[in-house]
């Protein structure tokens, strides 16, 4: 998913305390087969588990108890025993009821998705009918407590990890380890965050208000980064939603709407829970690889309200890094018929792969719910509070908050994990590692003692035709995570133009409620202008264009370039900015087989090779539903399923700070991704854009083609640099991940996990004649102005994800002009990243 979770993984620590009671085993029938999706508990508990697909289960408690109760339909209910406080490995067969001899339900088949033959159904579609009808949905407002806890565990633990050269000189956090009550696999705590909040909502303005009132975690209060990777990771869900969305995966619920097609449900018992009677329901996908879950759920014969449900993510969904899904929900009954969630339990598995021993990190949240009120009124300006600034006491509450506002005690390994991660901290080898994942964040080496950061170190190295080799050093200045000012810089040298390169930005927050900002910088530099179609104010800003290692053709066609730039930024509402600079700039071709010359009357020669030019821009960006994280100059998303709304209006004037025209330019774009339920991710843009003015080359605007052999979107694959040159455009670019949606279904390639991607692109423009004879001027390095006039120029691509996890290869083709000179009709581009 994400560079943030290597942090996580390598905050090593640890603590806990055996549980009273532990059991495993397999179910099996008569037979010897196993009996998948039977019930197992602690008599005289409501505490209990079903087994797997393969009839095998764990289950642990607290307290002690003796006896242990399985049943399922059709089968005589078995109590069986328990010797010994710890019971591993234990065999268990049911016998059939004689008097369902003839009717015995065989539930790992393809159970019937009829009402009228299967009472889980009937029971489902009254769940549909009054879903509505429970939760939170009732009341026009409502509020209520809110504590949450998320824990980090290293799983798997052995004699081989202990004694591993990683540890060495770190043994003691292995004094002791436990066992998940869920897998039944050893574990270590290494890390623990607990939040209080309050949260307040009105379902008629279908606002919401969440107020953070205390945050602590072991050891790493300050770093932000840790606290947004919890908050992107375990997003909210309501089970009654028809799509569940985890690790930006949508999972199909098992009480969505088209569950009967994606479930089988089997009515397996019925009891008194809480003085309710109440159904239980086992559910599990009727197909393999696809983002479904299996479990039961227990839900109430009056209201139909869910009273309890646990959902297991199929071993075989396609979803990357995540070996284990387990989900458990228990909802409390007020005024004797609403049904609320009182508790929500979290376990994912992350594992490098999916086999039964190998090693992972348990990611563990904990959500308790308390103290609702309802239809309590508010002034709807309320919802639109913002907090504005870092409110460091709410990161360093005292013992005595957490003591009242816990509303679930700390486990004894959890107590233990903020003492171990104290110590831990003061271990050098633990440091250099936690420093590591630091820079593999975000890229940037700390300097703590100077409050400097050198990086990005991912821009270390480059090429392309011009500069040959080129290496680059930077750095910016960091005081804190929520500076109120910051500075950055480079400098860079090329190898064969034999250049120094440089360029310095600074940003500075003058006010935090609108986010008044002034911002400045100058660049001299090599790059590739036209990289993309909507124009960037971005002082430091580079295109991966500019830097491309190989390419499908020879790229040199770079530029020269000097730039300027002040201005501010203002935010009058919440994700909306508005942004007002201006600029300086010159131009030229920084390779003798590329030309930005241009006719100059003004000219000796009457023809220019240099563009002196000021521009002033007004820029417009609305980022509804995105979420953003810290209080400074500069800020980090924490979600990325947002729209983007631009609008900018350019203007060029001639002989203002000796500039060589007049023009305006206007532009317009919107990107929005889609997530179409259990079909996958969609991702649609639109740009617009029209230059009003006779201009050259190099104030036009270019297709932005793409010769590098990655997948770069909003690019055209199949298209070279310059080979379409508009003055007025419209482009259009659609993306569908299916998610493994189309792979699933084909029977000798649904074990890869494969994930298949299918895009069109097209664009438009035109160009004037008078801007076409304006960059004639014969010289031989001149490339021929075309624009798409004639037809929308389209490419069309196929792509399969998910090679090896971490590997995309899309298969481009180029829908027409192949008529042009070089033209590409086909081409494959990759690009790599780690997605769940």
């Amino acid at each position: 998913m994400r560079q943030n979770l290597l942090i996580p993984f390598l905050v090593l620590g640890f603590f806990s305390a055996l549980a009273q009671t532990k059991v495993s085993g397999h179910v099996f029938d008569e037979n010897s087969q196993p009996i998948p999706f039977a019930n197992v508990i602690f008599k005289g508990s409501t505490e209990g588990t079903i087994t797997n697909e393969d009839g095998k289960f764990y289950l642990e408690s607290d307290n002690n108890w003796d006896t242990l109760i399985i049943s399922f339909v059709g089968f005589e209910m078995l109590e069986a025993p328990l010797t010994k406080r710890v019971n591993y490995e234990l065999n268990f067969t049911l016998k059939e009821e004689e008097s369902s001899l003839d009717e015995v339900l065989i539930v790992t088949g393809k159970q019937s998705k009829k009402a009228s033959e299967n009472p889980a159904i009937r029971i489902l579609k009254k769940i549909w009918e009054r879903k509505r009808q429970n939760g939170l949905s009732q009341f026009k407002q409502y509020q209520y407590d809110q504590y949450e806890k998320v824990e980090f565990d290293l799983n798997t633990i052995d004699s081989a990890l202990i004694k591993s050269k990683l540890f060495k000189g770190m043994e003691f956090v292995f004094n002791e380890v436990d066992t998940s009550k869920v897998t039944g696999k050893t574990y270590l705590p290494i890390f623990l965050n607990e939040s209080v909040k309050k949260i307040s909502g009105d379902n008629s303005l279908n606002k919401e208000h969440e107020e953070l009132k205390g945050n602590k975690n072991s050891g790493f209060s300050n770093n932000q980064i840790i606290i947004d990777f919890i908050d992107d990771l375990y997003s909210e869900y309501n089970v009654y939603d028809n799509y569940l969305e985890f690790f930006d995966k949508s999972f199909v619920s098992p009480l969505s709407r088209t569950g009967v097609q994606t479930y089988n449900y089997v009515l397996s018992d019925s009891a008194f829970i809480d003085d309710k009677w109440c159904y239980n329901i086992v559910y599990y996908p009727r197909r393999k690889n696809e983002l479904t879950f299996k479990g039961d759920f227990w839900v109430n014969d009056s209201t139909y309200a869910i009273k309890e449900i646990n959902l297991q993510a199929s071993k075989s969904a396609n979803i990357n890094w995540v070996k284990e899904i387990y989900i458990e929900q228990e909802f409390e009954v007020l005024n004797d018929s609403v049904f609320l969630i009182k508790r929500d339990y979290f376990l994912s598995d992350f594992a490098m792969n999916k086999k039964e021993k190998s090693r992972g990190v348990y990611g563990k949240r904990t959500t308790i719910y308390d103290n609702y009120e309802f239809n309590q009124p508010k002034d709807p300006k309320f919802y639109e509070k913002v907090v504005y600034n870092y409110n460091e006491d709410v990161y360093n509450r005292e013992d005595n908050f957490w003591q009242t506002n816990r509303l679930e005690a700390l486990s004894k390994d959890e107590k233990g994990v903020y003492k171990m991660l104290d110590t831990l901290k003061t271990v050098k080898k633990f440091k250099r590692l936690y420093n590591l994942g630091s820079i593999l964040a975000s890229g940037y080496i700390e300097f703590p003692s100077i409050n400097l950061d050198y990086g990005p170190i991912f821009s270390t190295f480059g090429y392309n035709d011009v500069e040959g080799v080129r290496v680059r050093g930077g750095g910016r200045t960091y005081f804190g995570q929520n500076d109120m000012w910051r500075l950055e810089g480079f400098l860079a040298y090329g190898f064969k133009d034999d250049k120094v390169k440089h360029g310095i930005s600074g940003k500075w927050l003058l006010d935090k409620r609108s986010r008044f900002t002034i911002f400045g910088g100058h660049r001299r530099d090599i790059e590739q202008i036209g990289a993309s179609l909507t124009s960037s104010s971005d002082v430091l800003g580079r295109s991966l264009a500019s830097s491309a290692v190989i390419g499908t053709s020879t790229n040199d066609k770079l530029s020269n370039i000097n730039l300027t730039n002040l201005g501010f930024s203002i935010e009058p509402a919440r994700n909306f900015e508005i942004r007002v600079d201006g600029s300086v700039r010159k131009l030229s071709s920084a390779s003798p087989t590329f030309s930005l010359d241009y006719l100059d009357p003004d000219s000796p020669s009457g023809i220019s090779s240099e563009i002196k030019q000021f521009e002033s821009r007004l820029s417009l960006s609305y980022f509804p539903n995105r979420q953003m994280t810290g209080f400074g100059v500069e800020r980090r998303n924490k979600n990325d399923k947002f729209a983007t709304l631009f609008a900018q209006i350019s203007q060029g004037y001639q002989n203002l700070f000796d500039s060589d025209f007049d023009y305006t330019k206007v532009q317009f774009s919107y990107i929005q991704p889609w997530q179409l339920g259990g079909f996958g991710r969609l991702t649609t843009s639109v740009e617009l854009g029209k230059t009003f003015g006779e201009v050259p080359l190099g104030l036009l605007s270019v297709v932005p083609g793409n010769q590098s052999y990655f997948s770069i979107y909003n690019t055209f694959s199949q298209l070279d640099f310059y080979e379409f040159v508009t003055d007025t455009y419209s482009s259009v670019h659609v993306e569908h991940n299916f998610n493994g949606r189309i792979f699933s279904r084909i029977p000798f390639l649904k074990k890869q996990n494969l994930r298949a991607i299918v895009g069109v692109r097209g664009v438009w423009g035109e160009l004037s004649d008078e801007n076409i004879a304006l960059n004639t001027t014969g010289n031989p390095a001149e490339i021929p102005l075309i624009a798409p006039d004639s037809q929308i120029y389209y490419e069309y691509s196929f792509g399969v994800a998910n090679i090896f996890k971490v590997l995309r290869l899309d298969f481009n083709f180029r829908g027409n002009y192949l008529d042009r000179p070089d033209a590409r009709p086909f081409g494959i581009t990759g690009s790599f990243g780690f997605y769940f």
